[in-house]
């Protein structure tokens, strides 16, 4: 009895490139199965998670298909590492930005609370607390957060997304109201606050 085997075709750089120039859907899930299992390891290994690789992986095709309609662009590596670069580079962006914004809300909750959070040796407790009351919100809410937090202005924000000015302030308010409601009633918020506290009495 013959044996069958199944075979994948296997797609050089100029071929990605061309096929991607000419948005061929094909070659979008070719480099799904090829490249998404190494961007979902990269973001795991950093913290993420695999639904973040996904985004990921999306956003990094964003960028490539607008380097390739660029006529000047041209790839002096192979695609694959100049693929894993752009996603390496943007998974730590947005760990910038997370901090960032975890480091914003602590300022926030020093001022409700009138304590120093800052002196606290449990960082990854404070930014895991953040990021789950973080994700519990509603897209819409998240999304303006996130903008406002990268120092966009209210205006910048209702233009990027089409709500009226109005809307953007009336909406981060409440999210961000919400997002300490939440962090407050995390069963871990008494544990990081009594890490601090320890810390500074001890200086």
């Amino acid at each position: 009895m013959q044996k069958v085997t199944s075979s994948v075709k296997e797609y050089t750089d100029i071929e990605i490139i061309e096929c991607l120039r000419n948005r061929k859907s094909y070659v979008v899930r070719y480099l799904s199965d090829r490249y998404l299992p190494m961007v979902r390891l990269m973001v795991t290994r950093l913290g993420g998670t695999p639904e973040d690789a996904k985004d990921i992986f999306q956003e990094s095709l964003m960028i490539m298909l607008e380097k390739l309609d660029d006529n000047k662009f041209a790839l002096t590596c192979k695609f694959k590492t100049f693929f894993y670069c752009v996603s390496e580079n943007l998974w730590k962006s947005v760990i910038v930005k997370r901090r960032t914004a975890a480091n914003y809300f602590n300022r926030r909750i020093e001022e409700d609370e009138e304590k120093d959070f800052t002196e606290t040796s449990d960082n990854k407790l404070r930014e895991d607390l953040f990021r789950n009351a973080y994700d519990s919100l509603d897209q819409v809410g998240k999304t303006i957060l996130k903008l406002y937090w990268e120092q966009l202005s209210p205006q910048e924000i209702a233009d990027k997304l089409g709500y009226t000015n109005g809307y953007v302030r009336k909406k981060k308010c409440e999210a961000q109201a919400e997002l300490t409601e939440k962090v407050k009633r995390h069963p871990d918020f008494n544990m990081v606050r009594c890490a601090g506290y320890e810390v500074r009495g001890t200086q």
